[in-house]
């Protein structure tokens, strides 16, 4: 939402209006939005978070403020403010309990301290939460009782969402989508947090990086050795690129990767029947505008279909998620707006 010309002019919104603040390792993102999920206004910065808790949330909290100004949005107008950021959190204290790449962020007060900086109350959530409600609200769960969104990109977030209600858990750790067991075996692959045989370990960004140098260390992947020997860095969009020019073994890391999400997708459905499975973040090789993706999500709709019971493989959608970047920001506003209803009624 940087174009202003998507935008939404404030004489078509709806008020009253809702801010959303979605934290980024590299990126704080802030939007307003009106009360029917519209964007008015849209502001980035860099997350400098060398410079230290409180600054960032001193800075999350101004840019509230700058979004009501660039939108000409009074800030009484703005009931509730969202805030998404990385996990694991504890929801109900306000805090992230392990920040991993954001140092000194360990037990520090965010949801409070934004809250301070910004003036107004704040609602909290995990980031891939957020997001998942974002597309319930406005995207492609929306109309629809329930969801599950998997964002795929450095690891593997999760989101459920059922009717107006994110699952949360009494510790906070619902949701965590990501660390649901796939491979039991002894020799089975570990996960960034320590655990073998989690879903993260076999469809995230650095599990096909790690399944990437595997292949070219055996030899199995001649166009993707040469590729780094001549300079390119091993990422998930050179094995992309790669697979789109036809290169056969880069396909078939593709394809190993939707095969271990269409594992995990299945016990999903099993334990939770939602109205849908979305897939999002940045590892989804290019979404259903390219070929790379259609056939990595059709090779994960393929193994649900042989892995689940029949009426569910059947009846639930799994399709790709359609807010992209916007979807953290809008469901933290959206995720703002359901606590104020829920909390004020009347004012529904």
């Amino acid at each position: 939402m940087k174009d202003r010309s998507h935008w939404l002019p404030l004489a078509q919104a709806r008020a009253p209006f809702w801010a959303g603040v979605d934290l980024g390792g590299t990126n704080i993102k802030v939007g307003l939005v009106d009360d029917d999920g519209r964007t008015v206004a849209f502001h980035t910065e860099k997350t400098l978070v060398e410079q230290g808790p409180e600054d960032v949330c001193r800075r999350m909290g101004e840019a509230v403020h700058t979004v009501a100004a660039l939108a000409g949005v009074a800030m009484s107008a703005i009931p509730r403010a969202g805030l998404g950021t990385p996990g694991p959190q504890d929801l109900k204290a306000g805090f992230i309990i392990r920040a991993g790449n954001f140092p000194g962020f360990d037990g520090f007060n965010v949801r409070d301290r934004v809250s301070h900086h910004a003036g107004l109350p704040v609602t909290f959530a995990n980031d891939a939460t957020a997001a998942g409600f974002g597309e319930h609200w406005i995207g492609a769960g929306k109309r629809l009782e329930s969801l599950v969104l998997l964002t795929l990109g450095t690891g593997v977030g999760g989101s459920i969402v059922i009717g107006e209600t994110t699952l949360d858990g009494a510790n906070s750790h619902a949701s965590e989508c990501g660390h649901i067991i796939v491979d039991p075996a002894p020799t089975a692959r570990k996960c960034p947090c320590g655990q073998p045989g989690h879903l993260e370990a076999y469809a995230s960004a650095k599990s096909l990086v790690a399944m990437a140098r595997e292949a070219i260390d055996s030899g199995r992947a001649p166009a993707l050795a040469g590729a780094v020997a001549g300079g390119e860095e091993l990422t998930p969009e050179l094995v992309w690129a790669l697979a789109k020019g036809g290169d056969q073994p880069a396909g078939t890391l593709v394809d190993e990767v939707a095969r271990w999400l269409g594992i995990g997708i299945t016990t999903l459905l099993h334990t939770l029947d939602p109205a849908i499975l979305l897939l999002g973040g940045a590892m989804t090789f290019g979404g259903e505008g390219d070929p790379v993706g259609k056939a990595f999500l059709g090779r994960i709709r393929s193994e649900v279909q042989s892995r689940a019971f029949k009426l569910l493989a059947e009846r639930t959608p799994i399709d790709f998620a359609t807010l992209g970047g916007d979807a953290g920001y809008v469901g933290s506003a959206g995720m703002a707006r359901a606590e104020h209803r829920r909390l004020h009624p009347t004012d529904a």
